[in-house]
């Protein structure tokens, strides 16, 4: 089949944005499917987008046999056996409207997401068939475009490298370095620890703001020697060594679209996850007590569960051990997604 990977992307940004789109070229090619992989930038400013949306609208893909759809605004690709795999909408017109995300309620930004609203709605139903990345993502799609759809849940590209190596003193977030993924409870959380447990905070920050912040709280609370910060690209072999050693992952963004590779990273490594209650499809994951720790989203609450793991080695153990195995339940493997988007 000739299959084409359509989406939008904002330069020099790597994620899980660009990664659920190569990584499914790289395993559509390997299952001897035709691919070609079309990007288009996207401006960051809520006032480019109407054009921008104009300009996506007007792409035409020929000759392809089916076409994939994933972020923003790609879904308005006009193609007769358009599939999305929908990773998220513009959330500051959807469930961040009305918050610091979004733009100010303005006549002008309230007739823009009237039309966004509406251009979303015709384009979804044009689809032959949408798959989410999570139930918060499908609840949003039916909630405000009234748009049913299945959730596909994206795996690793090589999930067997990951390998359990030991349960060391760090407890790691790998994650970029922004303030949604709120590192700085991590960093707050250690000033009320009382065992020796360590955090290991490793990412990327281009603009060195939101690292910066975190370096100077680690020295504001005097944790020079529990907590490092490390701001560079992790490369998957390192990381594989850093999650592999590590006693435990720990994962807590704000309402977060999907449960995000971090928690996948963990559970291949046979490591728990620490996460909180507000942190979204995370919760789809990560069960309390099952296979990882869940608490509230406060620097005492984290504490105490960074002790605990730290205490009871056991427990990080056995948490570990079904975390692994919950990636099999939930069928997250190559084969249930090909079948699914080329189905």
């Amino acid at each position: 089949m000739r299959v084409a990977l359509f989406s939008s992307y904002v330069p020099f940004v790597n994620g899980g944005a660009r990664f659920i789109v190569e990584w499914l070229e790289q395993k559509l090619l390997e299952y001897g499917h035709q691919v070609e992989r079309v990007y288009l930038p996207l401006s960051d400013s809520f006032q480019d987008l109407l054009c921008q949306m104009t300009v996506f609208r007007s792409v035409k893909i020929h000759r392809a046999d089916r076409v994939i759809c994933f972020r923003p605004p790609a879904y308005l690709l006009q193609h007769p056996n358009k599939v999305l795999w929908f990773i998220h909408h513009f959330r500051g017109f959807y469930d961040l409207w009305g918050t610091a995300a979004s733009p100010p309620a303005t006549g002008y930004y309230k007739a823009l997401r009237h039309a966004v609203l509406q251009a979303d709605s015709i384009a979804l139903r044009e689809a032959r068939m949408i798959f989410t990345n999570s139930r918060v993502v499908q609840k949003r799609l039916k909630d405000f475009n009234n748009v049913d759809s299945s959730v596909l849940y994206p795996p690793l590209l090589a999930p067997t490298v990951y390998r359990n190596m030991g349960y060391g003193d760090e407890v790691v977030y790998l994650s970029r370095l922004v303030s949604h993924k709120r590192q700085h409870l991590m960093v707050e959380a250690m000033a009320h620890v009382k065992t020796k447990v360590k955090a290991r905070i490793c990412g990327e920050d281009l603009s060195g703001e939101y690292a910066e912040e975190l370096t100077n709280l680690v020295s504001r609370f005097g944790l020079g020697h529990r907590v490092s910060i490390e701001n560079r690209w992790i490369s998957e072999q390192e990381k594989c060594e850093i999650i592999g050693r590590s006693l435990a992952v720990a994962y807590f963004p704000l309402d977060e679209d999907s449960y995000g590779y971090p928690t996948l990273e963990a559970a291949h490594s046979e490591k728990p996850v620490l996460t909180t209650t507000d942190s979204g499809g995370v919760l789809e994951f990560v069960a309390h007590e099952r296979n990882g720790l869940v608490c509230d989203s406060n620097a005492q609450a984290i504490g105490e569960s960074l002790d605990r793991l730290y205490s009871d080695r056991a427990l990080a153990e056995s948490l570990g051990n079904e975390a692994q195995m919950t990636v099999e339940k939930l069928r997250i493997d190559w084969d249930n997604v090909v079948d699914h988007l080329l189905g």
